[in-house]
Formats: structure tokens, C-alpha cells, sequence
């Protein structure tokens, strides 16, 4: 009898005490999703390896020229505008196998693992520790860096399509979400293990982790797909008709109000991504943070980012407006670098610690809640398109915004220090500051593009959404 209670205790608890585990549905097990998700894990990893581990290696260790490694980082965006037609081919997939978004995972999992596989040698040839001509390593780098990214973006798309499809359409909000926090999960892990692992620095250790990288996407990968996705040769027989993608995407853009939808993701992306790589400068070099100190806001930041997906959980499980969501995002962003600014007149880390916190917390809101909204506008077997136009847009707004963030901040501090800006504005500050003013800037233009969608859905007053109760904590 003891035991029965404590089983019915311990049935009631599970699903508050479980991240995600209302995400879960007897056709798609919370084991299942978890497996299915190890493909984010993967994208994480390159991530963090592109943008944060061979950053630093190029530059400090092999001796590239900087602007070379910019480039190099930002080639993986090329692709990034493509997410929308590989979402729409994923869709509409020809296959006597019956599988849509296998073939896509697959060979975007292979394309990425070839680039790593090339990558070290490509590296060690472009620092100019060899003999081969330094030409070659250009190129090799460049082939590299673009098959590793036109790999994660056909892997990530066609994976949240798929996990789209295996969902409910109550619970597909969820489970999306559990894919966006375990990429953040791969990346903490990946951040921490390369460097671990190349604390020692050297060439030979650089090939084994690179080629290491290789290795665990092929495994990640091929265990997420292990029989997920059922197959359904009537959906994908080679003489089914299929609609060209010029014909899909203006049907998805008239249905509803896909286009300013896109457009505030644009915006709203742009304005909390420029500065990701200006926070830990701005606390070391503005307001004398040490090393650990400015490695903290970026875990600030993360912890405020889950906690705006779990805000964003209880208020679309009760039925809240995606759009008010996004927007209370946005208005969270405005006094988030509003603290940030601040900070410098007033030499409090407090500040710059609390803006962090809410940079992290109003992006999350901004990100649940444009995503419900993009969801909620693809057509029943149309998810790829949807999820890859919102990706697109997302990825490809928050790395040109990066970029300019890095360059307008360069340009303003040198100007500032010439006395080009007059004799008040010749403080280091005054570079950072000009980023995050546009940053607010864009976010009032972000404003200006989500209100009319809140006025039009509360004067519709449709259904209230898919809940999105990420099991009260979204992990």
C-alpha cells in the first residue's frame, strides 16, 4: 500500500520535476525527443568551434591576420538565406524510401563533417607553417568553413521540421523550444571541453579536436535519426506534384502576416545580437572587470535566456499573445542596455551585471514568442518552409549584426580618440556606447513592427496557441 502512494506521489511530481517532460506524448516519448535532440547538440558544438575556439586559435596561436578570420568566421552565413529552400525541398521531397527530412539531416551531416575533416590542415597551411603555397590554404580554409556551415544550417532546419512533424500540434511549441535550449546546452559543453582540451596548445591537439568534432557529429547525428521518422512513400512517390518554391513562399507569405512577421525577427534579432562579442570587452576594458568576472556575464546572460523561456512557458500555456510576448521582450531590451549604458558614467559592475541578466531574458521572451508565431502560420506539411524562413532571417540578421557591431565600434572609438568627435567624446566608452544606442534604436523599430500584429490578433481574438509549458522550467 506504501508503495502504491509513494508511485502515485512520485507520477504527480515527475512532470514538474523533469525539464520538458510535458513536451513528451505517448507517440513521441521523452526519451525519443531526447535522442532527437542530440543534432542541436551537434550544431552547438560548431558553433562554438567557428565562432569561439578557432576565433581565438587563428588569431593568437597561428598568427592569421584578423580581418582574414573574420571573414573566414562569417563565411558559414552565406548560407544562412538559404534555410527557407531547404526547408521547402525538405517539404516536398521526392523519395521511394518515403522519408522528407532523413535525406536532408543526413547528407547536411555528412557536408559538415567533411569540412572538419579538412579544416586543421587548411589552418596549419594558412598560418604559413609549411610549405605549400599560402594560396591553398585560403582556399582550403574557405571550402571548410562553408561546407561546415551550409551543413549546420541543412541539418538544424530540416531537423526542426522533422521534429515538427513528430509532434502534436499542442505540443510542438515545446518541443522546439527543448531543441533551442539543448543547442545552448551543447554549446556550454563543447565551450568547456575544447578548452579543456587545448589548454596545451598545439598543432597536433588542434588536428585531434577538430577531427574529434568530425566524428562526434557523425555520432550525435546518426544516433538523433535512428528511426525517428516514419516513412510515408505516398507522400514522397516521384510523380507526386509539387509546387515550385516561388509559389509556396508567396503563399506563406500571404497567409496571415508572415512578411512583418519577418521583419520583426530581423530586427529584434539584430538589435539583441550586436553586441555579443562587445559585452565581455565592454567590462574589462570600461569598468577594469577581470577575466572571470567578464567570463560571468556571459553565463548571466545565458541564465537571464532561460529565464525568459520560462517566463514565455506560463504565459503561452494560459493562452498569452505571442506577439505581446515578443513585444514585452522587446521592452525588456530597452532597459537592459539602458543599464548597460549607464554603467560607465556611473563605474558600477552592478549594472552592467543586471543588463546582462536582462539582455539574456528579454531575447529569450523575443525568441518564444516570434517562433510561436512563425509556427503558427505554416500550412499543415509546410513546417520546413516556416522553420527555415525563421531561421534564415534569424541567422542571417544576428551575424551581420555581429560584424557591424564589431566594426561600428572600432570606427566610432577611433574617431573618438583622434578628437574627431570633439573633446567630450574622446572616452573608450563612447564606441561601445554608439552600438548599444542603435541597439535601443532597432528595438524601437522592432516596436513599430510587432504592434500592429498585437492590435489586429486582439481585435481578431483567435484561439489562444499551442500551449508552450516548457514543464513549468525549460530547462
Amino acid at each position: 500500500m506504501i508503495i502504491k502512494r509513494q508511485y502515485r506521489v512520485w507520477t504527480f511530481l515527475t512532470p514538474r520535476l523533469l525539464p520538458f517532460a510535458d513536451a513528451a506524448t505517448p507517440e513521441l516519448p521523452l526519451g525519443r525527443l531526447l535522442r532527437l535532440s542530440l543534432f542541436q547538440v551537434s550544431v552547438g558544438m560548431a558553433i562554438v568551434l567557428l565562432n569561439g575556439t578557432l576565433n581565438r586559435v587563428m588569431v593568437v596561436e597561428l598568427g592569421v591576420a584578423t580581418w582574414l578570420v573574420a571573414v573566414m568566421v562569417a563565411l558559414p552565413l552565406v548560407f544562412a538565406p538559404l534555410r527557407a529552400l531547404v526547408g521547402f525541398r525538405s517539404d516536398n521531397h521526392r523519395s521511394v524510401l518515403g522519408w522528407r527530412r532523413v535525406p536532408y539531416i543526413w547528407f547536411g551531416t555528412l557536408i559538415q563533417f567533411g569540412g572538419f575533416a579538412i579544416m586543421p590542415f587548411a589552418l596549419i597551411i594558412l598560418s604559413g607553417d609549411s610549405t605549400t603555397p599560402t594560396y591553398a590554404g585560403h582556399a582550403g580554409a574557405a571550402l571548410a568553413f562553408l561546407m561546415v556551415g551550409a551543413g549546420l544550417h541543412t541539418t538544424q532546419t530540416a531537423g526542426l521540421a522533422l521534429a515538427t512533424d513528430l509532434a502534436t500540434p499542442e505540443t510542438r511549441p515545446r518541443v522546439v523550444a527543448l531543441l533551442y535550449v539543448m543547442l545552448l546546452a551543447g554549446m556550454v559543453a563543447s565551450a568547456l571541453v575544447f578548452g579543456w582540451l587545448l589548454a596545451e596548445f598545439s598543432q597536433l591537439r588542434l588536428i585531434q579536436v577538430i577531427q574529434g568534432a568530425a566524428v562526434t557529429t557523425m555520432l550525435l547525428n546518426v544516433i538523433a535519426l535512428w528511426k525517428q521518422e516514419p516513412r510515408n512513400p505516398a507522400a514522397t512517390a516521384p510523380d507526386r506534384p509539387r509546387p515550385g518554391f516561388a509559389e509556396s513562399w508567396r503563399t506563406f507569405r500571404q497567409a496571415g502576416r508572415a512578411g512583418r512577421v519577418l521583419v520583426a525577427v530581423g530586427l529584434g534579432t539584430a538589435a539583441f545580437s550586436m553586441q555579443d562579442i562587445l559585452l565581455e570587452p565592454y567590462g574589462g576594458q570600461i569598468l577594469n572587470l577581470s577575466v572571470g568576472e567578464t567570463t560571468a556575464l556571459t553565463a548571466l546572460l545565458a541564465g537571464g535566456t532561460l529565464g525568459g523561456f520560462a517566463l514565455a512557458a506560463r504565459r503561452l500555456n494560459r493562452g498569452a499573445d505571442p506577439y505581446r510576448l515578443a513585444a514585452l521582450g522587446v521592452l525588456v531590451g530597452l532597459a537592459a542596455f539602458s543599464c548597460i549604458i549607464f554603467s560607465a558614467p556611473l563605474e558600477s559592475p552592478l549594472l552592467v551585471r543586471i543588463g546582462a541578466v536582462l539582455i539574456g531574458f528579454g531575447s529569450g521572451l523575443f525568441v518564444v514568442g516570434t517562433l510561436t508565431a512563425a509556427m503558427a502560420l505554416a500550412r499543415e506539411g509546410e513546417s520546413g518552409l516556416a522553420l527555415g524562413a525563421w531561421g534564415a532571417v534569424q541567422a542571417t540578421a544576428a551575424g551581420v549584426a555581429i560584424a557591424a557591431g564589431g566594426g561600428i565600434r572600432d570606427l566610432v572609438s577611433s574617431l573618438g580618440t583622434q578628437g574627431l568627435l570633439g573633446p567630450a567624446l574622446t572616452d573608450p566608452s563612447v564606441g561601445y556606447g554608439a552600438v548599444y544606442y542603435l541597439e535601443i534604436i532597432l528595438l524601437f523599430a522592432t516596436l513599430a513592427a510587432i504592434g500592429p500584429l498585437v492590435r489586429s490578433t486582439a481585435q481578431a481574438r483567435p484561439q489562444p496557441p499551442a500551449a508552450f509549458g516548457l514543464a513549468e522550467f525549460p530547462g
